[in-house]
């Protein structure tokens, strides 16, 4: 079998800057599914990684409970079968990511499904031969070749979404993709658990189900619309650790990018304690028996699919990094009160679920790993998300094959950490403590190196609970390329609210004495705001900050001005001065053709942080009640040929009044 190259044409309409879908044709994420784009694919990933666990987990439980080999212990049996799934995502990740970008994405797709009905047919021949000196060997060399299967499925997974689905829809479909994995990993634990325990009849139809599972799978892969290459032209190295480094160091010319895949493996890291304890927490700690672990690991399983859905809800449709921190701190809180939950409950006999729910200690505890697993949902869907939007187009899939190495060598290296500390005597409850304080150690830190993640995290907080911020014509921010932002300007918490609305980092224009204020002076120096003064006061700032403005253009970044040149003092829009022709001019001279889009903040004057009372702000908490409503309304974008500082005003006024 080989993988053709792409056709020339493709009917994934792919998501390239404005490239909006109306919020009322896809109302929620679940609307994907009705989308020929989504729905075949959802499957596809969905009865593969049923069809991984199926495989795995029954093989486990033959291994442990019906065969006996020698030189397979069942103690062993699953961390050999874990180490020979995972061992693929090391060998081959680099070279999946290459065929990736260098292929058309669908024809990949049915190949590695085609692949996965070969290896299943392969697989089953191994199950129903009744000799354990073959069964064995071939399950394990299908293991391994099921982790190729995934490994090869890893890259175009998340390199086909960004083509398929526009900017607001990409954190509901990624929310939709791990929902879906996990909901499979839970169904495909289960089913193989309760099938292979059939007696006599149990392998044959594990074995028949596997293989229907992937019958099914490249059944619905040739519905998938061909999403074309994005580097036909790329030559391929095969030769995994010189193109992993390569990819490594690509991923790092994008910070963001870069920690944000630092970010993921962290979760995986954190994730691989939990799900590799849940047997001994369950036997030991908890004192239940197989039907307890595997309740366990419907709430984890439950709980990430939660939070991968709820991504889209609280994102309101745009990838919201803001999420990332509050996830981070929820994964802390429940972790450490995970240990105090369990750490010291009584000894008693082995209890079944029902006996185990009857206690209302152990209620505390599945809480616990349902809010973890929630919140680790949150965390980890905007960071893939956002390395799909950020990553350059025609590396995006050897990003994510890297990306892949770094959740394996992570997980490896969980799995190391947590067998020596239970070899140091620590037990898994003080595990889960030392993961959650850690936790919060590698959250502060990464956030600190990249204080998009906490600017984003702070705006959302502001426009959730300090406000309820309505946001109409959003859609009118450019998603790629250099533009300007023009606002009017009513409090000093405007910048803020103009972050969380939009989906990439914004560069403030500001007066420099704002950064004169103990907490606001931070923050906007922490988002790379540029300090303007007047020229007459201080010529040199004056025009440093227009050549800094000019840079941000340059960059093709967002530019935001607030041409009133301050605050408000009582409510009306001021006359905007020029600085916005200058800006233009200096755009014009770098050879930029720069948009300017017109934004109006409403309803916030009176607020906590405006100008009411003798000219001052921040007096009186609580002015008008807790999340009062404000609003922002965004315009179409002007051509910059069009634009004066009159009709600029003009825009801004009429935007103020709807």
């Amino acid at each position: 079998m080989s993988v053709s190259p792409a056709a020339p044409a493709a009917s994934v309409r792919p998501a390239h800057a404005g490239s909006v879908t109306p919020a009322h044709e896809h109302p929620n994420q679940f609307a994907l599914l009705k989308q020929r784009r989504f729905a075949p694919f959802f499957w596809t990933q969905f009865s593969g990684a049923a069809n991984d666990n199926l495989f795995k987990f029954a093989f486990t439980v033959m291994v442990t409970y019906q065969l006996s080999v020698s030189w397979l212990p069942p103690a062993m049996a699953g961390l050999v079968i874990g180490a020979l799934f995972i061992l693929p995502f090391l060998l081959f990740s680099a070279t999946s990511g290459q065929l990736t970008d260098k292929f058309e994405k669908t024809r990949v797709i049915r190949f590695v499904k085609n692949l996965e009905v070969v290896i299943m047919l392969v697989a089953a021949l191994g199950f129903i031969s009744g000799n354990v000196n073959v069964q064995v060997p071939v399950l394990l060399a299908c293991t391994f070749l099921m982790g190729l299967h995934s490994t090869l499925f890893g890259p175009v997974k998340f390199a086909y979404l960004p083509q398929a689905l526009s900017e607001r829809e990409l954190t509901g479909g990624n929310g939709m993709v791990e929902m879906g994995t996990f909901v499979a990993i839970l169904l495909g634990n289960i089913v193989g658990g309760l099938i292979v325990a059939i007696p006599q009849a149990g392998p044959m139809y594990v074995a028949i189900g596997c293989v229907l599972l992937a019958l099914a799978g490249r059944a619905v892969a040739q519905f998938i619309p061909l999403a074309p290459a994005t580097d036909p032209g790329l030559k391929i190295n095969w030769n995994p650790v010189t193109e992993t480094w390569r990819n490594l160091k690509l991923a790092s010319t994008n910070m963001v990018v870069f920690r944000s895949m630092l970010g993921i493996s962290w979760m995986w890291f954190f994730g691989a304690v939990f799900l590799s304890q849940f047997p001994s927490f369950a036997k030991e700690v908890m004192h239940g028996n197989e039907q307890v672990a595997s309740l366990l690991l419907v709430v984890f399983s439950i709980g990430i699919a939660t939070g991968s859905l709820l991504c889209e809800v609280l994102s309101k449709r745009h990838v919201e990094i803001g999420l990332v921190p509050l996830g981070a701190i929820g994964m802390s809180v429940f972790a450490i009160d995970l240990y105090f939950a369990s750490h010291g409950l009584p000894t008693a006999a082995l209890m079944g679920v029902g006996t185990f729910m009857a206690q209302p200690a152990h209620w505390r505890v599945m809480m616990d790993l349902a809010l973890l697993s929630l919140f680790a949902g949150l965390y980890s869907v905007p960071m893939y998300a956002l390395i799909q939007l950020r990553s350059q187009p025609t590396h995006r899939a050897r990003i994510i094959a890297a990306n892949n190495i770094l959740n394996a060598l992570f997980m490896i290296v969980s799995a190391i950490l947590a067998g020596a500390l239970l070899g140091a005597k620590f037990t898994i409850p003080q595990i889960f403590l030392f993961v959650g304080l850690a936790n919060a150690v590698v959250a502060f830190y990464i956030f600190m190196l990249v204080p998009e993640y906490l600017l984003r995290f702070i705006a959302f907080i502001a426009s959730r609970l300090v406000y309820r911020f309505k946001i109409t014509g959003d859609e009118n921010i450019p998603t790629q390329g250099a533009a300007i932002l023009t606002c009017n300007h009513v409090s000093f918490v405007d910048p803020v609210l103009l972050m969380a609305a939009s989906p990439r980092p914004i560069y403030f224009v500001m007066d420099h004495r704002i950064f004169k204020m103990p907490v606001l002076g931070w923050l906007f120096r922490l988002a790379k705001a540029i300090p303007i003064a007047p020229r007459a006061e201080d010529p040199v700032a004056y025009e440093a900050a227009f050549e800094a403005a000019a840079k941000v253009l340059q960059g093709g970044d967002l530019l935001a001005i607030f041409p009133e040149g301050g605050i408000t003092k009582d409510g009306t829009l001021q006359t905007f001065k020029g600085g916005i022709m200058k800006i233009l001019e200096n755009a014009e001279r770098d050879g930029l053709t720069v948009p300017v889009v017109p934004m109006a903040l409403t309803n916030l004057w009176g607020s906590f942080f405006s100008r009411v009372e003798k000219g001052t702000a921040m007096v009186k908490p609580f002015r008008r009640g807790l999340m009062s409503r404000v609003g922002l309304n965004v315009g179409a974008a002007l051509a910059p040929a069009t634009v004066q500082p009159e009709v600029l005003q003009g825009r801004v006024a009429e935007l103020m009044g709807r």
